[in-house]
């Protein structure tokens, strides 16, 4: 049995532990948080793609307790006009609709599923080294404490110690915006039940969606040089409205009095990427999710991507001969997908690309990447990889 030790308990980490899990392999995550929360003022849309990746390792239940789900998507222009509103994603299908919720809630909500399992999660390691040995691999931990498996898996996120260990002189680099993501419930009426409003400001990228208890979720893209790292730690969310309101003034849309309406629970972040053509993996340690192909998050699509390599590398794992075989095979499969979505969201972000939604989503086949039928097989949790290749 393959032993699998997870480096971070977030998306991709909790994923590929309930996927390893269901594929029959002994797997420990191991996360440097002393509890589940992270970035728990930020939220995020699922989309039908990384729902389906749930459902796989039979975990839909878990995540449609929480959030609210998106079955369609209204565009606005910068007069506040709309130009069209059309279904999101699978919408007729329940447990596939798009979902909308705090990043933190998802965390807590994995891993909870993760320990009803049995699966073990040591929550406050931090990883300081891997040792890569011929039979095995060693991570050692800031505590002293050691843990020795067949693979080791990286799911450590955007600043990944793992991706640094394996390549120690790349970094994430600015990919042209400035985020910012806030919630008000002070806002009464402000969109449609189920949906999500995009609004193509003159100067912002705006999107916001409501939940049944009221509460609106918005963000904002700028284009602008990144913004300075002290300011990112000091500045208050009043700076940050400050800062966006003037540029959404310049519209007659919605968007501004939500801004407006959102007192204290506003954060705001560099969006990042890193560059195609990386290196995913070295002797028995391989990265995943955000640690392996961080796009920017302008297609909405890194938790779903995530999720999607989980189900990929425990079937990639289940049905190839050996370990070296499977990962080959897993990076095969993936690379052409998860690097299209960076530069697609890359082009989105530097204004190179008008998007005709808020992500593409597993829609378009194409010669770089699988369309629908192809990620389905992929996903599918009966398709033996190893003949889909053949």
């Amino acid at each position: 049995m393959t032993r699998s030790i997870v480096i971070g308990g977030g998306i991709a980490g909790a994923g590929a532990a309930l996927a390893l899990h269901k594929a029959g392999f002994d797997v420990t995550v191991h996360e440097a948080h002393p509890d589940s929360a992270e970035d728990i003022g930020a939220f995020l849309t699922l989309a039908s793609n990384g729902m389906r990746a749930l459902a796989q390792v039979d975990a839909s239940a878990a995540v449609t307790a929480i959030g609210f789900p998106l079955t369609s998507m209204r565009v606005l222009d910068d007069t506040g006009a709309e130009m069209a509103q059309v279904p999101l994603g699978e919408a007729g299908t329940p447990h596939l609709r798009y979902r909308c919720l705090r990043r933190g809630d998802l965390n807590a909500a994995l891993q909870a599923e993760v320990t009803r399992r049995g699966i073990g999660i040591h929550h406050g390691t931090r990883l300081v080294s891997v040792e890569n040995g011929p039979d095995a691999v060693t991570a050692h931990f800031a505590d002293g404490t050691t843990a020795t498996g067949d693979l080791l898996i990286g799911a450590d996120g955007l600043n990944s110690t793992v991706r640094r260990l394996i390549s120690p002189d790349l970094r994430p680099s600015y990919s042209g915006q400035h985020v910012f993501y806030g919630c008000t419930g002070e806002a009464p009426g402000a969109g449609l039940p189920e949906t999500i409003t995009m609004v193509r400001g003159s100067s912002v990228v705006f999107g916001y969606a409501v939940s049944p208890e009221g509460e609106t979720y918005w963000f904002a893209r700028v284009t602008d040089a990144p913004l300075a790292a002290d300011a990112l730690a000091e500045d208050t969310p009043a700076r940050w409205r400050d800062l966006l309101l003037p540029l959404l003034r310049k519209d007659t849309t919605p968007a501004a009095d939500l801004v407006a309406a959102t007192p204290d629970r506003l954060m705001v972040t560099n969006a990042t990427e890193l560059p195609t053509g990386t290196p995913w993996r070295s002797g028995r340690t391989l990265v995943i999710g955000d640690a392996a192909h961080a796009a920017s998050p302008a297609t909405g699509q890194g938790a779903s991507m995530a999720l999607e390599d989980a189900v990929v590398l425990a079937k990639s794992l289940r049905d190839a001969p050996d370990t070296e075989a499977a990962l080959a095979l897993y990076e095969r499969l993936r690379r052409p997908r998860v690097e299209h979505n960076i530069t697609v969201s890359g082009n989105i972000s530097r204004g190179t690309h008008t998007p005709s939604g808020p992500a593409p989503g597993p829609r378009g086949a194409s010669a770089e990447r699988p369309g629908d039928d192809e990620l389905i097989r992929q996903l599918e949790w009966g398709t033996d990889l190893g003949q889909l290749e053949s």
